[in-house]
């Protein structure tokens, strides 16, 4: 109401309600110009100004962010469109580059290594102590099974370790991996019980609809209303295999119960249904540095390549006269050149060389750039990915060790959790159906027998010096266990203890003293009790030096005579 004046009456009796009702009488002055168009105008230009003000930057619309596309769409309808191109753009880049290749080698070795162990935890029912002889029955089979590719596999090529290898491969190279679990024994295996990789492209990913029952199915995945998967339903064979098979692919789709299949795949949205490959933010941008890298090799061949120029007084068209035909290769001029020789060139030409410039400088931090930025979106470090340590210090590169191995073990208990854990229950049930394994009342308890412990591979200190000491303190303090320190090394603590025990008995009976066996030995490499004999031997009984007067300094001794 700016602009406009109320004059209040001079008789104070007259109450503010009775001004305000004067005011909005028709013909008011203040009303007029509340509700004039300039004052409208006002009052929304401030709204809309208050309403810009609180938004966020990044949701905001102008000439920078015009070509910002982005649009409200699930994980699966954003997968439904990409996910084929994805995975086979991501299989290509494995094939044809050395640095998504070496990715995804620091990716298995680094999660699975030379294998995930596995150790016992059943306990007794009284006493609580661990139960020795089931566990070891249970490690002995598991061990046995494992090791056999013509057991736990069904096409016999691939043991535990090395379908551990091929399933997380699979996972980072494709986004997924289905792995059916095949309740039958091969080649005489004592457990009924083998693992069929099938690889992601076998799950029918351009279909979606309705069942009759009302379930859905979302790119060959059956759901319920809880968005729990039901089924799989799966081509009967490789659909880019049939160039070999020489069949034609059958429409007879393969609808295999959910209870068979372990869909390994992490997922990063709610109701996500299929997975995404890894390398997925960071292929374009390799792409690009493959091509660059190219360019550079070839414009590096072509300078080198050109050794120099002969110019010509008259211009000479090849072919015109008879003695053009000597010398000419494909219509071009080719001189042969040797060590030490002198050729002579027609009347008129002069040579002029030509000195290629060397590579491009620019070259080696653009790809260093670009590196650490596929680094960045494969998830491991620069040092590991390029083998290039030259730009780091020894601070620097242990603390990108250390993240990567932060990533590292969530990928491990991952994989336990997803792959591993369900595979051994699994394979208890059946054995224990079989006859494999003795477990008393493990129809009622199985959740008994299931306690397990597994041992993904560790890494070797990296400041040994320094770290055992913080172990060693960390220990002593109650921080941390002996097993604990162990298993960050990706060994077995009984495993570590059965050895220990074998070697302090052997040195014993040869009467060897180690520093491995603190019952001798002290933490300085002096036998334990000998300073305290020493200094008996030297002096009276309390350790004194008889050599050196007393000070008066000294506790009293007691008068034992």
């Amino acid at each position: 109401m700016s602009g406009a004046v109320i004059t209040l009456p001079r008789n104070r009796a007259t109450t503010w309600p009775a001004v305000l009702a004067r005011a909005s009488q028709p013909g008011s002055q203040v009303l007029r110009q509340w509700q004039g168009p300039a004052a409208l105008r006002a009052r929304r230009q401030g709204k809309v100004a208050a309403g810009v003000q609180r938004a966020y930057g990044g949701a905001a619309y102008g000439r920078t962010t015009a070509d910002w596309v982005s649009i409200s769409t699930s994980a699966d309808a954003e997968l439904y469109t990409s996910l084929r191109t994805l995975r086979n753009r991501t299989r290509q880049l494995v094939r044809d580059n050395e640095y998504a290749k070496q990715a995804l080698r620091l990716i298995v070795n680094n999660v699975v290594g030379p294998g995930i162990g596995l150790q016992g935890q059943v306990m007794m029912r009284r006493g609580g102590k661990l139960d020795e002889k089931t566990n070891d029955a249970i490690e002995a089979l598991w061990t046995l099974w494992g090791s056999k590719a013509r057991w736990c596999h069904t096409a016999g090529r691939l043991s535990w370790p090395d379908l551990l290898r091929m399933a997380i491969r699979s996972v980072a190279e494709s986004g997924e991996v289905l792995i059916r679990k095949v309740k039958r024994r091969f080649a005489g295996s004592p457990v009924p019980f083998a693992l069929e990789i099938i690889e992601s492209d076998q799950l029918i990913d351009n279909w979606s609809g309705r069942t009759p029952n009302g379930n859905q199915i979302r790119m060959g995945v059956e759901v319920d209303e809880w968005q729990r998967p039901v089924a799989y339903w799966l081509y009967p064979r490789h659909p880019g295999d049939n160039m070999l098979s020489g069949v034609p692919q059958s429409n007879d789709y393969q609808r295999v119960p959910a209870e068979e299949i372990i869909h390994l795949a992490i997922f990063d949205r709610p109701n996500q249904t299929r997975g995404v490959p890894w390398f997925h933010a960071a292929m374009m941008k390799l792409r690009h540095m493959g091509g660059y890298e190219e360019a550079e090799i070839v414009r590096a061949r072509a300078s080198a390549s050109i050794m120099g120029f002969i110019q010509s007084p008259e211009v000479d068209v090849p072919g015109e006269d008879a003695d053009d035909a000597d010398g000419l290769v494909n219509g071009e001029r080719v001189m042969d050149l040797s060590p030490g020789i002198i050729k002579q060139l027609a009347p008129g030409e002069s040579f002029n060389g030509f000195d290629p410039s060397s590579a491009n400088p620019a070259i080696e931090p653009f790809m260093r750039f670009m590196l650490r930025s596929f680094a960045a979106g494969a998830g491991v470090s620069y040092e590991s990915l390029s083998r290039d340590y030259s730009q780091s210090n020894y601070s620097g590169a242990r603390m990108g060790l250390l993240d990567d191995r932060d990533n590292w073990r969530v990928l491990q208990q991952w994989l336990i959790g997803a792959l591993c854990q369900e595979v051994f229950e699994e394979f208890a049930a059946m054995a224990v159906l079989s006859g494999a394994l003795d477990l008393p009342a493990y129809e009622s308890m199985p959740e008994l027998y299931h306690a397990v412990r597994w041992m993904p591979r560790g890494w070797q200190w990296v400041d040994p010096a320094k770290e055992v000491a913080a172990y060693k303190a960390a220990v002593r303090c109650g921080f941390m266990s002996v097993a604990d320190v162990i298993a960050l090394t990706g060994g077995d603590y009984e495993d570590v203890f059965l050895q220990l025990h074998r070697e302090q008995g052997l040195a014993e009976e040869y009467e060897l003293v180690l520093d491995s066996n603190p019952r001798q030995v002290n933490d300085k490499g002096a036998e334990q009790g000998a300073p305290a004999a020493a200094g008996a031997a030297a002096g009276g009984s309390d350790g004194t030096d008889p050599a050196i007067p007393p000070t008066g300094d000294e506790p009293a001794q007691e008068n034992k005579a």
